[in-house]
């Protein structure tokens, strides 16, 4: 499956990525640093893809490095010392605890260093956070799954990266939820680790003591495309379950109407497949560089920006023809299967970074200026 090797190649493009992005800083130049936790997914590499191009949009005062320390907290905790003692202005993190990274962020700000948290949220108070609403994003998501089940069937609950406030946000909403449901019954959960060929790993065990028939519906921190997929390579050609959520233009192409646009791969092709799709939006690092910026050029910013759930449906779903930053202001949603990989991140707008748009997610490269 065409998902799995590109996720496959994840960690390989946050390596390199950075090669030769940044020269010799020039004195002028703001030193900024990314710290990225788990990469071992396609939101990881695609969002770490969005920030380099906001990055290289403003080269002319941003010098970017980054550093990986992986799932480990007490090594993004070292990651982060270091790159005060190194002379960084500013720290871009994923942080892989909301907590454990507390100290050393403390730390930086006490030094003159601006830290900004993307997507997972961190406590300390000097710090910025760039995020959504999980929980919120969460309820919506396990209501439409409830609702098009009319509240009663099994489903399947993926979870995602243990320690985060993503994971711990999106489990309780959606468990918040389904609990108004007794009728419907969790009959299998799975750590998805964010990650289609873990959850498709975790879904072929299931499959083994279950079978789609046995399941109605799924809930979880991505599965759909998987699920979908599997149901084709076991013959379904019409009934699909109903899935919430991911954010994958797989999923989304699922969910376009038979025909909608053609694609040679049938695990990959429109589908009518029954979903919502709403995923959190891999710009907000490319994001929170550009608000770092602003702080660093004396601007006045919230230390928290919540960027709004955008959720699609099959009421809503809108193919984007050529993927350019107008079109998708013009609310496309989904891109033609030839443009990107399937488990490649379809939500990539916000009107608050007309800088990133179809090249910054997939090659790391800005809109031009205009």
């Amino acid at each position: 499956m065409k998902g799995l090797k590109w996720t496959s190649c994840a960690t390989a493009l946050v390596l390199s990525a950075f090669a030769g992005l940044h020269p010799a800083a020039a004195a002028e130049k703001f030193k900024i640093y990314l710290s990225m936790s788990y990469v071992g997914n396609d939101w990881q590499a695609e969002a770490q893809q969005m920030l380099s191009a906001m990055a290289k949009y403003y080269a002319d005062e941003v010098d970017l490095h980054v550093q990986v320390a992986g799932p480990v907290a007490e090594r993004q905790i070292q990651q982060i010392n270091s790159m005060v003692q190194a002379g960084a202005k500013a720290i871009i993190v994923y942080p892989i605890s909301p907590t454990a990274l507390n100290g050393a962020i403390k730390n930086a700000c006490n030094k003159g260093v601006v830290v900004f948290a993307y997507d997972s949220e961190v406590t300390e108070p000097c710090a910025y956070n760039v995020h959504t609403d999980q929980y919120k994003s969460a309820t919506i998501t396990a209501q439409w799954v409830a609702d098009a089940l009319h509240g009663k069937g099994n489903i399947i609950f993926v979870t995602g990266v243990p320690g985060t406030t993503v994971d711990t946000g999106r489990n309780a909403g959606a468990r918040d939820v389904l609990k108004k449901y007794p009728d419907i019954k969790v009959v299998a959960e799975t750590n998805g680790m964010w990650a289609q060929a873990v959850i498709r790993k975790n879904f072929t065990e299931i499959m083994a003591t279950h079978k789609w028939s046995d399941i109605d519906g799924i809930w979880g921190q991505g599965g759909c495309l998987v699920a979908w997929a599997m149901q084709v390579e076991a013959g379904a050609k019409d009934k699909f379950i109903p899935c919430g959520s991911e954010g994958t233009n797989g999923m989304r192409v699922m969910m376009l109407p038979k025909g909608a646009v053609q694609s040679s791969d049938p695990a990959y092709s429109p589908l009518g497949a029954p979903g919502i799709s709403l995923e959190n939006p891999p710009e907000s690092g490319g994001l929170a560089l550009k608000l770092a910026l602003k702080v660093l050029k004396g601007e006045k910013v919230p230390h928290e920006t919540i960027m709004p759930p955008l959720a699609v449906t099959s009421e809503n779903v809108k193919l984007c023809k050529e993927g350019s930053w107008q079109e998708m202001k013009d609310g496309c949603n989904v891109f033609d299967p030839a443009l990107v990989p399937p488990g490649w991140f379809a939500n990539i707008f916000s009107p608050d970074t007309p800088e990133l748009g179809l090249k910054a997610a997939l090659v790391g490269e800005p809109e031009p200026r205009e």
